[in-house]
C-alpha cells in the first residue's frame, strides 16, 4: 500500500479568533516577524544554529499572525503517521546547501517589505506560509 496515494484527515487546531489575530499582528506580529526572520536566517547560516533556525522558519506564520499550523494525519498499520510525505532527506539537504539558505534570505526580505506595506500584505502572508518549502522543500 503506497503512502503517496493516501489522503490524511486534517486535524483542525482552533486558533485565536480573527479579531485577536489582527490585534496581535498590528501590535506585535509585524515587528516580531521581522526580528525572527533575521534571527532564523542567521541561525540557518551557521551549523550550530541550524536546528533552531529551521524550527523558527517553519513557525514564522504563527509568530506573525497566530495562524495555527495545519497538520494532516493518517493511520498506517494501526499507527498514526503524518499524511504529508516529505521529499527524501538527501534531496532536501542538497537543496538547502545549494539554494535554500540564500533564497530564504531573499524571500524573507521581500516578504517583510511587502508585510510592512499595506498593499503587499496578502502576498507577504502567502510568502511567509511558503518559507519552509523555499528553505528546505518542506511540505506542510
Amino acid at each position: 500500500m503506497a503512502v503517496d496515494n493516501m489522503v490524511g484527515t486534517p486535524i483542525a487546531e482552533r486558533g485565536p479568533n480573527l479579531l485577536l489575530r489582527v490585534a496581535w499582528f498590528v501590535l506585535v506580529g509585524w515587528w516580531l516577524g521581522g526580528i525572527l526572520s533575521g534571527v532564523a536566517w542567521f541561525l540557518n547560516a551557521t551549523v550550530v544554529g541550524l536546528p533552531v533556525g529551521l524550527w523558527l522558519i517553519n513557525r514564522l506564520p504563527t509568530f506573525v499572525t497566530l495562524r495555527p499550523q495545519e497538520r494532516r494525519w493518517m493511520v498506517v498499520d494501526g499507527r498514526l503517521s503524518p499524511a504529508t510525505v516529505q521529499r527524501p532527506w538527501l534531496l532536501r539537504a542538497c537543496w538547502f546547501l545549494l539554494v535554500g539558505w540564500w533564497l530564504s534570505g531573499v524571500w524573507l526580505a521581500v516578504a517583510y517589505v511587502l508585510l510592512v506595506s499595506v498593499v503587499g500584505m496578502p502576498v507577504a502572508f502567502v510568502m511567509y506560509g511558503r518559507i519552509g518549502a523555499v528553505t528546505t522543500l518542506y511540505r506542510s
